[in-house]
């Protein structure tokens, strides 16, 4: 593994993309402690730690910004505006047939993704709107007192705000497809996989703490660490899973010579969807708890969907497993599938070409979709069970982790293909590295 790591920086165009990618993450996380003007940022602290308490959506959110909202940073918008904005378009694809003709071309994707940039600023805008009157309303009230979060409420602070934020989501957006056309891996991905590992530091700190303080047992912690190995374990093989449907091209003569004739693979995986149904599952759930955290009156009836109740399990298990089969039915289209493979002659042994091979399709990517929701709902209810069953001081699976994995191995494979093209062996490989020059 160490001459592995020692073969990255021998590839000089490796090396350059990886220096870039590490200097522009330090760019971002630099963005991320810049405050904005006008926020006091130690009652925002104080009370952005509340609200993770009561299980709150923001709390969610400030871990994808890497606690850039609990410090007011310039950047605590992130790249979730131009998430939200792609997602928006892929939901747009499959209702309206000009936008799903243009995903199908480069030239279309190329206006889908300016397009998508100029949502990313009006998102960006509104919301940045909306933080900043939902801040001036709030007050964190500690022993000394009430305390409020914006010095110098009113449209002089709304309109800074507004400026502020929404240029830090598109420099942040800018910095992410930098990262992707000038370093390694998915830009934006990679920002939200950088924010994910913010708190971890903290969560060894607090696990050391409770050691020391006798508070956790050195069998819990041994359970502990057997768990969180078999977790990232479970995700890796997960995310990784696919089932491989044997697909036949006939051979074919163009001119004076043949063509096709080859036997290949579609490959179908078992997560299709990725974490956006967790996403989607885990903004509506934590939508009561949110509310009850500012209508005190509510507080006893939502009382129930707050993470370790039944009802809160329940809903967000059903909540995973719906939004899983739905978003898969998005991204992927089978009938779509079959005419390509129809169009240049291909087929599956066994199966006629045509709507049958699309029915064989959908039928294979329901069945396999189905265990991998169930496992989409263990990890992200599993969190909750660690805490209070197992004594573990931190939160750990759920959304970050299938994070961190999924970008992970996408950057080891892009690593692992630069490495393969200059003939030095890869992360995947065993055995002595030899390399040509």
């Amino acid at each position: 593994m160490i001459s592995t790591f020692q073969n990255i920086f021998k590839v000089p165009d490796l090396k350059k993309k990886l220096g870039f990618t590490l200097f522009a993450l330090a760019v971002y996380r630099l963005g991320g402690h810049i405050p904005l003007p006008g926020i006091n940022a130690q009652a925002l602290g104080l009370l952005m730690a509340q609200l993770k308490q009561q299980g709150s959506i923001f709390g969610m959110y400030d871990i994808f910004v890497g606690g850039a909202l609990s410090r007011s940073a310039i950047l605590f918008l992130g790249v979730m505006p131009y998430i939200s904005a792609s997602i928006i378009f892929q939901l747009l694809g499959s209702v309206f047939p000009q936008i799903e003709r243009l995903q199908r071309d480069q030239a279309g994707r190329r206006k889908i993704t300016q397009y998508t940039r100029y949502l990313t600023v009006a998102l960006a805008a509104f919301q940045a709107i909306g933080i900043s009157i939902f801040l001036e309303a709030q007050k964190f009230t500690s022993t000394a007192g009430p305390m409020a979060i914006v010095y110098d409420p009113g449209w002089g602070f709304r309109i800074t705000a507004m400026l502020t934020l929404t240029c830090g989501a598109v420099f942040a957006m800018w910095l992410g497809e930098q990262i992707t056309e000038k370093g390694i891996g998915n830009g934006i991905s990679f920002l939200i996989f950088v924010g994910c590992l913010e708190e971890y530091p903290g969560y060894f700190l607090q696990t050391v703490q409770r050691v020391l303080t006798q508070g956790l047992s050195i069998i819990n912690v041994f359970v502990m660490i057997v768990v969180m190995i078999a977790i990232v374990a479970g995700v890796v093989i997960m995310t990784q899973a696919a089932r491989r449907i044997p697909v036949q091209y006939p051979k074919r003569i163009v001119g004076r010579k043949m063509y096709g004739g080859q036997s290949t693979f579609l490959p179908l995986r078992v997560n299709t969807a990725g974490v956006i149904p967790i996403i989607f599952a885990q903004s509506l759930v934590m939508f009561p708890s949110t509310i009850g955290a500012f209508l005190p009156a509510l507080k006893n009836i939502l009382e129930m969907f707050r993470p370790g109740f039944w009802g809160y399990d329940i809903l967000f298990f059903s909540l995973i497993v719906f939004f899983t089969f739905f978003y898969t039915s998005i991204v992927f289209n089978p009938v779509e599938m079959a005419d390509n493979m129809k169009r240049y002659g291909g087929f599956i042994p066994g199966i006629r070409p045509g709507p049958r091979t699309a029915n064989y399709i959908d039928d294979v990517l329901s069945r396999i979709t189905l265990p991998g929701a169930f496992f989409l709902a263990f990890v992200a209810l599993v969190p909750w069970y660690l805490i209070n069953f197992i004594n573990v001081p931190f939160y750990f699976g759920g959304t970050t982790l299938i994070i961190i994995v999924g970008v992970a191995l996408d950057t080891l494979q892009q690593i692992e293909s630069q490495l393969m093209m200059y003939h030095y062996e890869g992360f995947m490989k065993k055995g002595k590295i030899r390399g040509r020059r």
